[in-house]
């Protein structure tokens, strides 16, 4: 371990007194963001939504209710509820001055300072909520947060006075002691008990008050920060001498990573006893515990039950866990650090005490420093748990600390189970696989594995060995090496391009020096180009065959199928459910809704009534959108590549995007056919990609020229709107903020430099073909007037009687409609093209009878029709090996 601050007595302090030692730790900073606040934000809002959405959608679920406390509340005696709401009235506000004044007593003013900012915001959250439900909300929501007053009119939505209150007391955190906890839920619902019965306010309206109050103080809670109450040195000493140590010094161990995999670790200290060996001290509070609460909980959510721990465990259960852990570890054989004894400090904060290990982990040693006799004795470790059923599942390098001895001893168990199931200790296995290979590489790795656990334990880890079974860390190391690799192997292929041009240029020289006659030179030109192309081909194949590597996982299976030839190789599915499935699912959901209501309100008299010449005709520009395609697409392949296949794979694309976002089946499928097409897996990438960069750059300007022309067709000067200018500043602003925020510039030139390494030289091979430059540039300009034109004859089909809107208009919102669908995660765009779309075509002037039809014409032809076509096409090339 790193030693870092250290916390001592006070030099007069006298080692023989215990009593007198202290000690502090200056690197806690004074004021922490704490998760826990801003998860009970979250929770919060989400709460907020729901009663919104209930007194919107549940009208008579509220009326009942309202009815039940109105006649409960006529059997009060009236002299009662005058009584009580005058005393609930003067305590809400009393008990918290009360309180304001016992903190400034005990010199906490800084706590009375966030409580008083709470109050003011939640005092302007709660106006600006008034103004809404006044002004803007729908009828339903005003009817189930308000009732008519007495003197007229209709009560507050919201109560200006009790939503402050609230969020003072939480924020000042009255919550937190017994005796003003109870003193303040006695008065908030005597006060909410009063004000049902006086016919003042609804249930939702108290609901909506005391949830805006308590998430108005998380929220100012989180943003400026809760005093730091996390256990200082000072309190760490108390708490050993409590358990019987006489502690003399406390250093801190640093360089324990901070991560969401290890956020939950605690922090390390070294502690020196007045007499006896020096001790290894962890301390745990809840923050650290609710680190990383988020990314836990996705994984619990994404992946199965079986392989993931619980999200977040109270400290009296981390503690029990650890301590049990430990002592079933040393019992099953193991080398793990002996833990000596276990303490609260305090209610927010846990010690465990262990024996000293000196020694170093295994990610500070040097690679020579690791031996094969190491790497087998962190393997004997593995093996004694695994004996005894029990599952380490964090076996990390910072986990496996090597002792002065040389003996490797098992930390970190606090994350580990106790009759763990077969999956988890496979898990084991292959993080550990993963581990060592990162430091020794793959051979010496498998070949102490396979030496202590045996060949078939380590063959069936092998459906484990996937990135989604590692640990968090593991898994971004991984990630960066597989983008070291690439970096090498484009770098190898260019050289290598460029070596074999600058070769064929000194052979053409040569032969011009060589040649006595010209006309012979004219007739070897063809010849010698057919040679040229065919030995750049050669240099390029081979140049990629001796720059591809193989990343660490697949080199540790083929070193365990050298051993077991027959072992299984099949991942096992770990997900339950994909995250990009699953958002696709949510945002498919709303997609679904969206669809289902704009039909809901389109008569069957208006499809009857279209007019089926323009339906013919939009067919017809459907249709040419598959040519368009494909003359785009092979206007950036060099390579000779047969039109009509291509033409019919952009109709199997039409299948494809069904079933994955509009952005990426139609780029997958397109590199996959030039790979067929005997194109190179690197070319073919850098093909589609300069198609698609191409794409956009023309998009953007077609947009502008399209906006442009928008603007100034009703008026007689050429002056463009404002809508272009405040796109072109919108556009200028984040340019800016992207170039002066660091990490986001540094983002956005790794991702701009590794597009230019492939896509740029492959557009300048396209440069010195003009005729390929044209049908490229000719498909993409054909391919949008294809789909403006679907549109515009979709419009027309409907909209014969009303006014037609002009070119330039659909074009506008066309393009619109279409970036937004390509940056929708739904299959196709669905729900975001007909929502964009049809909201512009309502933007320009177009009448929603006639805008909610077209639409649905125009995507069913562009989106639903072609697909069992495209599934026959895409079943076709499939069968011909050319998908």
């Amino acid at each position: 371990m790193v030693m870092g601050q250290d916390i001592q007595p006070p030099e007069e302090a006298r080692p023989d007194v215990p009593e007198r030692v202290s000690g502090d730790e200056p690197l806690l900073a004074a004021r922490v963001h704490r998760p826990s606040d801003l998860m009970r934000l979250l929770a919060g809002l989400l709460a907020i939504g729901l009663v919104i959405a209930v007194a919107a959608f549940a009208h008579a679920t509220t009326s009942g209710l309202e009815e039940d406390i109105n006649k409960g509340a006529g059997g009060a005696p009236d002299v009662f509820v005058k009584i009580a709401g005058l005393v609930s009235s003067i305590a809400v506000l009393l008990v918290p001055v009360a309180f304001a004044i016992e903190r400034l007593i005990k010199r906490d003013g800084l706590r009375i300072a966030d409580g008083v900012l709470a109050a003011v915001l939640a005092h302007g959250v709660t106006l600006a909520t008034d103004l809404w439900v006044a002004q803007a909300a729908p009828g339903t929501i005003q009817d189930a947060l308000t009732q008519p007053a007495s003197g007229g009119g209709l009560t507050d939505p919201v109560h200006n006075y009790l939503a402050p209150v609230i969020a003072y007391m939480t924020a000042v955190g009255m919550a937190r002691r017994p005796r003003w906890r109870v003193s303040l839920w006695a008065v908030l619902l005597l006060d909410a008990f009063t004000m049902l019965v006086a016919g003042y306010t609804t249930a939702l309206s108290i609901i909506l008050t005391v949830l805006i109050g308590w998430t108005v103080a998380y929220g100012t809670l989180y943003a400026v920060g809760s005093p730091n109450v996390r256990p200082t040195g000072q309190t760490l000493l108390a708490g050993l001498r409590r358990v019987g140590f006489r502690p003399v010094t406390a250093l801190r161990a640093e360089g324990v990573p901070d991560s969401s995999d290890s956020g939950d670790r605690g922090r390390r200290y070294i502690v020196t006893l007045e007499d006896g060996p020096p001790l290894d001290v962890t301390v745990v509070d809840r923050e650290q515990q609710a680190h990383g609460f988020f990314y836990r909980a996705w994984r619990r959510i994404t992946l199965r039950t079986i392989t993931t721990r619980r999200s977040i465990v109270s400290l009296r259960q981390a503690l029990e866990q650890e301590a049990l852990l430990a002592y079933a570890a040393i019992a099953a054989g193991a080398n793990a650090p002996k833990l000596i004894a276990t303490s609260e400090l305090g209610p927010d904060a846990v010690m465990l005490v262990y024996e000293h290990i000196g020694g170093r982990s295994l990610d500070s040693l040097d690679d020579d420093d690791i031996t094969d006799e190491l790497v087998r004795s962190a393997w004997r470790q593995v093996r004694a748990l695994q004996s005894r059923r029990i599952a380490h599942r964090r076996l990390t390098g910072d986990a496996i600390l090597v002792d002065r001895s040389g003996r490797v001893i098992l930390t970190d168990l606090r994350g580990g189970e106790i009759a763990a199931g077969d999956l988890i200790l496979r898990m084991d296995i292959a993080q550990l696989l993963t581990t060592l290979g990162l430091r020794v590489g793959p051979e010496r790795t498998v070949a102490a594995a396979v030496e202590v656990l045996g060949p078939d334990a380590v063959a069936d880890c092998l459906p484990l060995l996937q990135p989604i079974a590692l640990s968090r860390s593991t898994r971004a190391t991984l990630r960066k090496l597989a983008r070291e690799r690439s970096a090498r192997e484009r770098e190898a292929v260019l050289a290598a391009s460029e070596a074999a041009k600058h070769e064929r240029e000194l052979a053409k020289a040569e032969a011009a020096a060589a040649a006595a006659e010209p006309t012979a030179a004219r007739a070897e030109t063809k010849a010698e180009k057919k040679a040229d192309k065919k030995a750049e081909k050669r240099a390029l194949d081979t140049a990629l065959d001796e720059a591809r590597e193989e990343d660490l996982l697949a080199q540790i299976r083929q070193q365990v199928l050298l051993i077991r030839p027959q072992a299984p190789v099949e991942p096992v599915r770990l997900e339950r459910i994909k995250p990009r499935t699953l958002i696709s699912l949510i945002a498919g959901a709303v997609a679904a809704y969206f669809l289902l209501s704009q039909i809901a309100k389109t008569p069957l008299s208006t499809v009857s009534q279209a007019d089926w010449r323009w339906v013919a005709v939009a067919v017809l520009f459907s249709a040419v959108s598959y040519l368009a395609a494909a003359m785009s697409l092979l206007g950036f392949v060099p390579e000779r590549v047969g039109f009509w296949r291509t033409v019919v794979a952009q109709v199997a694309g039409s299948f494809v995007k069904i079933v994955a976002p509009a952005a990426v089946g139609g780029v997958a499928l397109n590199t996959r056919f030039l790979q067929r097409s005997g194109v190179r897996p690197g070319l073919a990438v850098a093909s589609v990609g300069a198609s698609q960069l191409f794409g956009l750059g023309a998009h953007i300007l077609l947009l502008l020229s399209f906006g442009y022309l928008t603007g100034t067709e009703r008026s007689q000067s050429f002056t463009p709107s404002r809508t272009v200018i405040a796109g072109l500043l919108t556009v200028a602003v984040l340019v800016l903020v992207v170039t002066a925020i660091p990490f986001m510039r540094k983002f956005v030139s790794t991702r701009l430099r590794s597009l230019f390494a492939g896509v740029v030289p492959r557009m300048l091979d396209v440069l010195q073909r003009p005729l390929k430059l044209v049908t490229g540039i000719g498909g993409m300009l054909l391919l949008t007037a294809a789909f403006v034109l679907c549109l515009d004859a979709s419009i027309r089909a409907f909209g014969h009687g009303h006014q037609s809107i002009s070119y330039a208009s659909v074009a506008v919102v066309f393009l619109a409609g279409n970036a937004l669908g390509s940056a929708a995660p739904t299959p196709g765009g669905i729900g975001a093209v007909e929502g964009a779309l049809t909201l512009g075509l309502l933007a320009v002037g177009l009448p929603i009878e006639v805008a909610t039809p077209a639409v649905l014409l125009y995507r069913l032809l562009t989106l639903w029709v072609p697909v069992l076509p495209g599934w026959i096409c895409f079943n076709w090339l499939t069968k011909r090996e050319a998908l």
